[in-house]
This record gives C-alpha cells, structure tokens and sequence, in this order.
C-alpha cells in the first residue's frame, strides 16, 4: 500500500494526465484522418492506448487506496491543424520527459515505493519514444505527407510503442512479443 502522501498524490496526478493524454489522442487522431492523414490518426490511437496503460498501471500502483481526490494534472486543449496537435503532443510529452516523470520516479524511488517508482519508469521509457514518433510525423505533415508507416505495436504492461516491428522481447520492462497490441488500418 502507497504509505507517503507525496508519492501518492503523484500517482493520482500522472493517471490524470495520461487519462487526459489518451482522450485527447483519440481526438487528435480523428482530426488527423479528417485532415487526410491516416496513418498518423492510426499513430495517435495507438499511443492513446500507451497513454491508457501508463493510467492503468499508476492506478494499481496507488493500491486501491479510496476516497475522492481533487487531482492536479497537466491537460492541454484546444482543436487544431493535424501539425498544431502534433505540436502540442510533442510537448506534452516533452514536459513529462524533461519534468514531471524525472521527479515522480526520485520520490518514489526515495519513499522506497517500488510499484509507483516502477510504473513511473515505465512510462517516462515510453514516452521518450513517444515523443520522437511525434516529431517524426509532424516532419511528415509539414511536408505534405502522410506518416510512413504500416503498424504500430504497443506494449500492454509498460506502454513501450514500436512503429512497424515488435520485438520479441520489450526493452522497457522485458515483456514477451504476446503481450503487444498491433494497430493497423
């Protein structure tokens, strides 16, 4: 059971923001096909479903601790051009990268929670790659083009994503090649 209030307070923090994170990639990736973009709505659904597991494994880690909590989460808004989200993902995922899950991880990590520090490593893996997919299909979109890619496979224990591959063990937390989801068109 999560004992430090810190701790816990940011486990229901990062489940608000992936929750969030995974809404707004589902809008996002409607919007992107809307625009003529497909593969990179088919890119966005897939990394809303990473968003999903992030949630998922931080509300376990919270060990179904009850009660209602006011949560305080970082969630981006607004509706625009297939590159304007692009942008903002790329930046939501840089801020959790650069500030949110470094820190999240130290407190755990020194509160000796090992199953918020571990859901929190998890997801700062993913979303690294998270962000360089982003980049890589907002080039794309500036360009003119659609994103090149066939699949995306995601990870359903940590979130780790693949574009066009998975492997035969995860990278991130050493799941077998079973435990990925495909997304396909």
């Amino acid at each position: 059971m999560v004992k430090n209030e810190i701790t816990a307070q940011n486990l229901r923090s990062a489940f608000g923001g992936e929750s969030q994170a995974y809404q707004r990639y589902l809008v996002w990736g409607n919007k992107a096909e809307e625009d003529g973009f497909p593969n990179v709505g088919l890119l966005f659904r897939a990394i809303a479903y990473a968003e999903e597991v992030h949630a998922g494994n931080h509300f376990v880690a919270h060990d179904n601790i009850e009660g209602d909590f006011l949560v305080a989460s970082g969630a981006g808004f607004g509706l625009g051009s297939t590159t304007e989200n692009l942008a903002g993902a790329i930046a939501g995922e840089n801020f959790e990268i650069e500030q949110m899950y470094p820190t999240y991880y130290l407190v755990a990590r020194e509160q000796q929670e090992k199953d918020a520090s571990l859901s929190f490593h998890y997801a700062l893996e993913a979303e690294k790659i998270h962000s360089k997919l982003y980049s890589e299909a907002k080039e794309a979109v500036e360009a003119g083009d659609d994103y090149q890619l066939d699949y995306v496979s995601v990870c359903k224990i940590c979130g780790h994503t693949v574009k066009d591959g998975t492997p035969d063990r995860c990278p991130i937390c050493g799941a077998a090649q079973e435990e990925f989801k495909e997304f396909r068109r």
